[in-house]
């Protein structure tokens, strides 16, 4: 499915829909399945990205800031939604909260909770959907891949 910058997603389903879609690219691509989206305060796709740290061997190319990247820059985030397939880490929930994007939807925090409650805590409106079939992704791949997984979230 091919998304559109300026395309118009009215429900955080839809949006979240950019994120999966994103996550399966990366998948695709033999990275890890974590897709993000940014949308302006009337539903306006502003950028999609995905995981790249191992496509581009970067270690700072989560999704949630290749979608940050790709969006390009903006006046002001405060009312700007950020769709993640992933509840976000402790690196791209500082990326929430530094520049103030107000609004975060989560696609799955079962099989990892990041810093999703500190970036509400400090403002920002986070809903979390946990998709049946993303959390499904995540954990077939956490389960096939645990070594690149650990990597991904700095644990040993």
């Amino acid at each position: 499915m091919e998304f559109k910058v300026g395309q118009i997603f009215a429900t955080d389903e839809e949006k979240l829909e950019v994120a999966i879609a994103e996550a399966h690219l990366g998948l695709a691509e033999g990275g890890i399945p974590i897709g993000a989206a940014l949308f302006d305060e009337h539903g306006a796709l502003l950028g999609s990205g995905h995981n790249l740290r191992v496509q581009n061997g970067d270690a700072s190319m989560h999704g949630e800031t290749s979608a940050f990247r790709n969006a390009g820059r903006q006046k002001s985030y405060r009312k700007v939604t950020l769709a993640t397939s992933l509840s976000p880490c402790w690196y791209c929930s500082g990326l929430i909260r530094q520049f103030g994007i107000g609004r975060v939807i989560v696609g799955d925090d079962k099989n990892f909770m990041g810093g999703q409650d500190w970036v509400a805590e400090h403002g920002a409106e986070v809903h979390v959907l946990n998709h049946p079939a993303l959390v499904e992704l995540m954990a077939d791949f956490i389960a096939a891949n645990p070594a690149l997984w650990n990597e991904d979230i700095g644990e040993e």
